[in-house]
């Protein structure tokens, strides 16, 4: 444990600043297909009933119209953040009819390629350029890939806070900069240690054997429809999820703001040969924004964001540059098929620890050989994270994963009890010691658990998440929302439907004109 962090706890711990420590802000977004009653993709159009895609803040798409995504509001309390996603859930199934909210990360059976239907938001300019951003991405990477879901954690520490560590540390930067560099440094202890939140949460061992569509692999077979690793936590976050050969190049510096910004800036200007071979058009029809390695920032694949609340027509990038980084997504982690919204309060209060630790523990640069590190990590957990004896790589030398496991959760716990003070009950402590558990037995993992569940009912990894959906869906049902609730969701609906006819209304210029406008904004 670093002099740094220990002057850093002892600060936020005194009682002038420790509540500060409960003003930090969560948001969590979560994906989910929508399927028929026997698994299968809902080739339906995104409900009329939940609103505009486009417009409303709380439901929205993905990648597919069936993907559906939920969005909560910020709240200093995860518990109640979570109730927002609950309630979200509750009124989507007050609209889906005989639809049902796929309970798992990876897909059921899915139709053939082309047939996986692209997300439509209608005919403004901006509508149209999503649409055309997603069927860039079915060109570059395929449909099957993007029907994966997963759950963003968006986390962040109150402004108040940073201002009292920049006057204890004696650093003369402007106050934009020094957060901005003190989330970047929470960051890189992500890139260091999120390979403990594969093991711990990840929830993807097993998928759909035709999920590959008869690409090579090193997947074991676990029945006729399932393949499976026997060891792995995620694989949804391994290369069998999202691969790029054009990303494979792009490492986006998290030394300093500047440099993250400038290599995404750098990707959406710079060519890749087989984009360019395959145009923006085709057959008069655009069918990707450019011919770059990224089409826009948002394309990078990562496990983690800088992010900063937009502007209305602004992009990320340009979000950042002028007014640094406001908040953190979390990107990496698996939806828990057991739990009726994929994640419960008790991960998420571990992840507020987790996160506190990363943001006050001492972060050096990454140098070439530990960034490697880093990835080398995080994949070898999420395809053999479980395997007895496994060792990582840690300051130039090999580590039992247990051990370097508990060492960090030691660490951890000072950030718990410190969130604790004052709280009888100590919820991020209970939190921390079921992670122990699973340090200690890796039979409490979800990954394993869900193996199990396979094998003991003896059923498939489609029959797994249908029988979870369809369980999920009765408690959702079971329960509605109240009158005013369900009324000020409907209202929210009906007016994001009629923002979305007055964006598409006040359209001056051709889209292909948007376009270039949209492109320039970073690039020119």
């Amino acid at each position: 444990m670093s002099d740094l962090f220990n002057r850093r706890l002892t600060l936020l711990g005194a009682p002038d600043n420790l509540s500060l420590l409960r003003q930090c802000l969560h948001g969590i977004e979560r994906e989910c297909l929508r399927v028929q009653g026997d698994g299968r993709l809902a080739m339906t159009p995104h409900p009329a009933a939940l609103g505009s895609a486009l417009t409303n803040a709380q439901i929205t798409t993905d990648y597919s119209e069936s993907l559906l995504e939920f969005i909560t509001p910020t709240e200093t309390d995860p518990a109640e953040t979570l109730a927002d996603l609950e309630r979200i859930h509750r009124f989507a199934y007050s609209k889906l009819g005989d639809e049902y909210l796929w309970s798992p990360s990876m897909p059921g059976p899915l139709p053939a390629e082309d047939d996986i239907p692209i997300a439509r938001y209608g005919d403004s300019n901006i509508g149209k350029l999503k649409y055309v951003y997603r069927k860039g991405l079915a060109l570059r990477y395929g449909r099957t890939m993007q029907c994966i879901a997963g759950i963003h954690y968006n986390f962040s520490v109150p402004e108040a806070l940073w201002p009292v560590l920049q006057a204890a540390e004696d650093d003369h930067s402007s106050s934009c900069d020094y957060q901005s560099a003190s989330y970047i440094a929470l960051i890189r202890n992500f890139r260091r240690y999120s390979w403990l939140l594969m093991y711990l949460f990840g929830a993807s061992p097993a998928l759909d054997a035709a999920f590959l569509r008869g690409r090579p692999h090193d997947l074991q077979q676990l029945d006729a429809d399932t393949l499976y690793l026997p060891w792995a936590t995620s694989l949804r976050m391994s290369d069998l999820g999202y691969q790029s050969n054009a990303q494979a190049g792009l490492t986006p510096c998290y030394n300093d703001l500047a440099s993250y910004t400038s290599s995404l800036r750098q990707a959406v200007a710079t060519p890749y040969p087989p984009y360019v071979a395959a145009g923006t058009h085709s057959d008069g029809e655009w069918q990707q924004l450019n011919t770059s390695i990224l089409q826009i920032e948002n394309e990078y694949y990562s496990s983690i964001r800088p992010k900063r609340v937009v502007h209305s027509g602004e992009r990320p990038i340009q979000a950042l540059l002028a007014r640094g980084v406001q908040y953190v997504e979390v990107r990496c982690l698996d939806i828990n098929p057991f739990l009726p919204l994929g994640i419960d309060l008790e991960e998420a209060r571990f992840l507020d620890a987790f996160l506190l630790f990363c943001a006050l523990e001492e972060s050096p640069t990454l140098g070439g050989i530990e960034c490697r590190d880093c990835t080398n990590n995080f994949l070898k957990v999420v395809t053999e994270g479980r395997r007895p004896g496994l060792h990582l790589q840690s300051d130039g030398g090999e580590v039992l994963l247990q051990d370097w496991a508990n060492r960090l959760l030691e660490r951890i716990a000072a950030v718990a009890n410190l969130l604790d003070r004052g709280q009888p009950q100590a919820p991020h402590g209970k939190a921390l010691q079921a992670q122990r558990d699973k340090v200690s037995d890796p039979g409490l993992t979800p990954s394993a658990q869900i193996l199990n569940s396979l094998r003991e009912n003896q059923e498939s990894f489609t029959r797994f998440a249908l029988r979870q959906s369809l369980q999920h869906a009765r408690y959702f049902r079971s329960q509605p929302l109240s009158p005013e609730q369900q009324q000020n969701y409907e209202a929210l609906a009906s007016q994001s439907l009629a923002q979305q006819a007055e964006i598409e209304q006040s359209d001056s210029i051709p889209f292909d004109a948007f376009v270039a406008a949209y492109q320039a904004s970073i690039t020119g």
